[in-house]
This record gives C-alpha cells, sequence and structure tokens, in this order.
C-alpha cells in the first residue's frame, strides 16, 4: 500500500517531464517511508479494532513493542531522506526550513513512542501515539507545500540554492 500512495508524484513527474529523477524518487520516498510510522502509531491505539477486524497490523502480527521499534526505525531513515531532499533540485532554504522542523519533531514522538511501555501508554491512553499520529497528518501537508513553495520561488528567481 506504501508504495501505491507514493507513485503519484514520480507518475506526475514523468508526465511532466518525460523522465525520472532523483527529485522524482525522493517525493517517492517520503511519502513510502512516512506510511508505516503514520499508520503505525495509529494501530497502536487503535489495535484492539485491527485484532477484532482481523487485520494483520504490525501490532497485531509482532506486538506493541516491535511496532514501537519499527517506528524509531523508518522515522529515522525518513528524517534522513527528507532534510537531504533539501539540497536537490526540489529543495532550498524554505524546504529545508520546513524539513528540519518536522523532523525534529517526529523523530522526538518517536523516541518517545520507543521508550513506553504498555502500561504508561494505556494510562495515559495512548497520548503521544495519539500526538505522533496528529503531527504525520501535517508531516506530508508540510513536506510538498515547502517543495511547492520553493518551485513558485525559483519561477521569480528566488528559490532553490543558486
Amino acid at each position: 500500500g506504501g508504495a501505491a500512495g507514493a507513485f503519484p508524484p514520480m507518475i506526475g513527474w514523468a508526465a511532466a517531464t518525460g523522465t525520472l529523477s532523483l527529485e522524482s524518487v525522493l517525493m517517492f520516498g517520503l511519502i513510502f517511508l512516512w506510511t508505516p510510522p503514520h499508520f503505525w502509531a495509529l494501530a497502536l491505539f487503535m489495535r484492539g479494532d485491527y485484532d477484532t477486524a482481523g487485520v494483520p497490523m504490525l501490532t497485531v502480527t509482532h506486538g506493541r513493542r516491535s511496532t514501537r521499534r519499527h517506528i524509531l526505525g523508518y522515522t529515522l531513515v525518513l528524517a534522513a531522506m527528507a532534510v537531504g531532499a533539501a539540497f536537490t533540485g526540489i529543495g532550498g532554504p524554505v524546504y529545508l526550513a520546513v524539513a528540519l522542523v518536522f523532523n525534529l519533531l517526529f523523530l522526538r514522538d518517536a523516541v518517545a513512542i520507543w521508550k513506553r511501555d504498555e502500561e504508561m501508554a494505556e494510562a495515559d491512553n495512548f497520548k503521544v501515539e495519539r500526538h505522533a499520529f496528529k503531527l504525520s497528518l501535517w508531516y506530508l501537508f508540510a513536506h510538498f507545500s515547502a517543495i511547492l513553495a520553493e518551485a513558485m520561488l525559483s519561477g521569480f528567481g528566488l528559490g532553490g540554492w543558486s
């Protein structure tokens, strides 16, 4: 599912330019790597629903502890890739600022999730996991808005690193 949701920027790039490029692969990677921590944060506090429905989410197949480790691992890779994109043709200072802020926030939440045990999480009704999920909703919007801002600024000769 992650790849299916991540292909539209690559398809759009190919349609507009006739080629694939590092930038289109990075936009694919942004969505692809974001998808697991986004849905796993949701699955941590909705596990009962996934269990009841028989949906084989990581929380059901491998447990919450494993899910917490996976969230941190994917978020570390995502942050490196997302910040690195700032130094390509789709990036620039606006994108870099957005990427640094949102990736630091997402990493903060991923580390907080990783440190928690089930008693802590259940005691506060999965507050940290819910926060991470809500932040993840803004994460992609912010990154792609920054990519759009860089494109608009470059059209006026103001964007990018040139």
